[in-house]
């Protein structure tokens, strides 16, 4: 699979970011879904994201998402507001070839130095790529859309409660 993945981007040679809206997460989870549909999620938690919007915390465990190509994966989180997912974390071993192959997908990432991560984004997803420990790396797959819902419906709360006066 990590194979096919580079050299398809080789020949194509980086699809760019309209391939990783079309994906729009990782295999067949995807942002937006509610988390009953992913196979082997368990909730985990109920916690409250940024301390103000309430959300719920999933682990996968299936077979299906045990491997990129070669690398393994060593854990997988969901986090979900309001029945959708919006947050999707893989975490896997450290392998150079995870990051050729992204590039080969995506195109080039971008690079935020302050907080030592590449990244991917459009207005609908954000990749965010990095290091997580010594012999692990990190991929999240963020949605802008359902952040922007946590936040509004914040602002219709407190209308709600202005209204009221």
């Amino acid at each position: 699979m990590l194979c096919l993945l580079v050299c398809a981007g080789l020949a194509g040679h980086g699809q760019n970011l309209a391939e990783l809206e079309k994906r729009n997460g990782f295999k067949d989870i995807q942002l937006g879904m509610s988390p009953d549909s992913v196979k082997g999620s368990k909730l985990k938690k109920e916690f409250k994201e940024l301390d103000e919007y309430p959300a719920k915390l999933y682990t996968v465990n299936d077979p299906a998402y045990g491997k990129i190509g070669e690398v393994d994966v060593k854990e997988i989180e969901i986090k979900a507001y309001k029945d959708l997912v919006y947050n999707i974390s893989v975490r896997t071993d450290k392998d150079p070839r995870l990051m050729k192959a992204l590039e080969s997908i995506y195109g080039k990432s971008e690079y935020d130095i302050k907080n030592q991560i590449y990244f991917w984004k459009t207005d609908k997803i954000t990749l965010r790529f990095k290091p997580s420990g010594k012999h692990h790396l990190e991929l999240e797959y963020n949605s802008p859309i359902i952040r922007n819902k946590m936040k509004a419906d914040k602002a219709q709360k407190v209308d709600e409660i202005a209204n009221d006066f």
